[in-house]
């Protein structure tokens, strides 16, 4: 009883904090908008505006769910559902911590990218549930779009699974905190990492995969279908996109799967690339900063902070660049990222057969 009770409360915690997650990033992302745009943003709703993004939240609650007469219901009642589900059951491979992770599976990464892509389908079915011509156009998008830069994101992580050689996200983020010299040994990993630190990441064990970082999260944005890359939901030309006729909790749902996503794809990039839980500060000498900023307390807090900078440039971006055309963002994706991720591959063969 208590195995599965503890699934149970993991479940439950991690649905919480993607709501509460959802309320701070829609407030943080009108106040970003603002201050980029010299405006002040929501100031009426409380102090700030801070009781401005609940005030919308109670409202979305208590609106009425309205079904198109013409649409199919049954696609257009669940696909909210699994837009949603979809994004929320890759949190469960995620991990925290040292040793904080809903599920510790040697596949955790090849499971991720198994889970989230079922987004796809979901946003096929409200595209073509919502018998909308705007809808399935915006749908229509973003499963090409969707499709098109997973390639690029998945040879991108390919080149660090090549260093890591292994798919636990676990023993990823072990590799890049302090190890002892023969530890480091046993790996294969330089011994700048028997200090810790920022060195230890992998974008300073490996240079080139800065590149792939960068290919990374160029792709994380076009999956979660954000700015420039948001042209499934261009509402100048498809007023909303896939989830045109949604109202109420419908819609609440595909908004929380889009700011879960920017989460989920922040963190997978922090724990592949800058760390994971491990902190910035090394070993030197005699002043032991990594070894004094480390725990799970100290962990949890190495990791939201480098998710919530990566979520603060998607931010960034979306209210900085123009949306960009369908041939510019397929053009983008095919003739520059996967080129260059799949460089970033064979530098990684070359890197662990001739360096490490």
């Amino acid at each position: 009883m208590n195995f599965y009770l503890k699934y149970i409360i993991a479940a439950i915690g991690l649905f919480a904090f993607s709501g509460f997650f959802a309320i701070l990033g829609v407030y943080a992302e009108r106040k970003v908008s603002a201050f980029i745009q010299d405006r002040l943003g929501p100031m009426e709703t409380g102090r700030y505006g801070t009781l401005q993004t609940v005030a919308d939240v109670i409202k979305l609650l208590t609106k009425e769910l309205i079904t198109p007469s013409a649409a199919d219901k049954w696609l257009f009642m669940l696909a909210p559902a699994i837009i949603f589900i979809a994004v929320y059951m890759g949190f469960a491979a995620i991990p925290w911590a040292g040793g904080l992770a809903p599920s510790n599976i040697n596949l955790g990464l090849y499971y991720i990218f198994a889970i989230i892509s079922i987004e796809t389908l979901g946003i096929l079915m409200a595209g073509w549930g919502s018998n909308n011509k705007y809808s399935i156009l915006g749908a229509m998008r973003s499963a090409a779009q969707i499709v098109s830069y997973e390639i690029p994101a998945g040879f991108a992580i390919i080149s660090v699974v090549m260093i890591a050689q292994t798919l636990n996200l676990q023993t990823i983020s072990a590799q890049q905190g302090v190890l002892s010299a023969e530890h480091s040994k046993f790996l294969g990993i330089w011994d700048v990492t028997a200090n810790g630190g920022i060195l230890s990441w992998n974008i300073f064990r490996a240079p080139h995969l800065l590149i792939a970082f960068a290919i990374y999260f160029i792709a994380s944005l076009a999956e979660s279908n954000r700015a420039p890359f948001d042209i499934p939901e261009g509402e100048s030309e498809l007023v909303a996109g896939f989830h045109t006729e949604f109202t109420g909790m419908r819609f609440a749902f595909v908004f929380l799967a889009e700011y879960s996503m920017m989460f989920l794809v922040s963190m997978i990039g922090v724990v592949l690339f800058l760390g994971a839980w491990n902190t910035p500060l090394p070993n030197i000498g005699s002043v032991r900063l990594a070894d004094w900023t480390t725990g799970m307390a100290w962990g949890i807090f190495w990791t939201v902070v480098k998710v919530l900078l990566l979520v603060g440039m998607q931010m960034w971006i979306r209210w900085t660049l123009p949306r960009m055309r369908v041939d510019q963002l397929m053009s983008l994706c095919w003739k520059v990222l996967t080129p260059l991720a799949f460089i970033c591959i064979i530098i990684s063969g070359v890197w662990r057969l001739w360096v490490m």
